[in-house]
């Protein structure tokens, strides 16, 4: 990474049979975009080593950072001296379960993770139907981590909804927010895009989602178009619908410019609102 700009790779997996054939690929992945695309930072979406069904968490939940996901994401990294975000698997900690990103080094140290904290609920009959919170449990710990002078936050897909939670990344010092995110088909188009607009104007941040590519086969369809916003707003690529690597050099010196340019950051009236970070 120069002093002005990182590249980074978001990997709109397609979805396999197999967790085993899951890794296999998304490990492949990996490499053609740090080796053949030259990324410095990978991520991975939501949810891409098995299905996202609250049927199927239990069953393919494993301890972290000690299970075979989790195992082969650290080895891929240090391989190849690049950041990785994970994207997210469900991890069983406890007899609880858990919608889980991790985060490794260029070394392949494991550097944290992130357990989503907004847990997806939605009944729109005949659109989606679907309960997170009948099978797992919300996380209640921000996460952040550096490359370099750049600080990097995570959220999961439903955790972008909350203007809050962003704003609470903001106050932490975060310029660059990360969603794994497995929006459904009848939402994606009105809000996904929109949302990560939303969330990097209001914060003078870089944010990026992760998506699944989209699979119709599948109970719960992902809505795909995978997006990176940069801190005026503005759509810096967008994914499609089927598996896709998108890359792009994040432009770090508008980060100064802007809080520079428009100090809406500098001017809130903690006089008379505010917002606090209790963990």
């Amino acid at each position: 990474m120069s002093a002005n700009t990182l590249k980074i790779a978001l990997i709109q997996l397609g979805g396999f049979p197999t967790k085993k054939e899951a890794i296999a690929n998304a490990v492949n992945q990996i490499r053609i975009a740090a080796r053949d695309k030259g990324a410095q930072l990978v991520i991975l979406p939501e949810c891409w080593n098995s299905t996202y069904s609250a049927s199927e968490f239990g069953k393919n939940a494993e301890l972290i950072p000690k299970g075979e996901t989790t195992t082969a994401l650290a080895q891929v990294a240090g391989e190849l001296g690049i950041y990785l975000i994970g994207g997210t698997y469900p991890e069983q900690d406890g007899g609880k379960l858990y919608n889980t990103c991790t985060v490794f080094g260029p070394k392949g140290d494991f550097l944290g993770k992130y357990r989503k904290m907004h847990l997806f609920e939605m009944d729109i009959p005949g659109k989606c139907t679907f309960s997170e919170p009948s099978v797992l449990t919300p996380g209640d710990q921000f996460f952040t981590f550096n490359i370099g002078d750049l600080k990097v936050g995570l959220g999961i897909c439903y955790d972008q909804r909350f203007p809050e939670f962003a704003a609470a990344y903001r106050q932490l010092g975060v310029d660059f927010l990360v969603f794994p995110s497995a929006f459904d088909t009848y939402t994606g188009p009105m809000h996904f895009e929109l949302i990560a607009q939303a969330r990097a104007l209001d914060n003078s941040m870089f944010v990026a989602l992760c998506a699944p590519a989209r699979d119709t086969t599948k109970d719960y369809v992902a809505y795909g178009y995978s997006t990176i916003s940069d801190p005026w707003g503005r759509v810096l690529t967008r994914a499609r619908e089927n598996p896709e690597i998108l890359i792009q050099d994040l432009n770090l010196n508008m980060l100064a410019e802007i809080k520079q340019q428009i100090p809406v950051l500098r001017q809130k009236r903690s006089d008379v609102y505010e917002l606090k970070v209790k963990k």
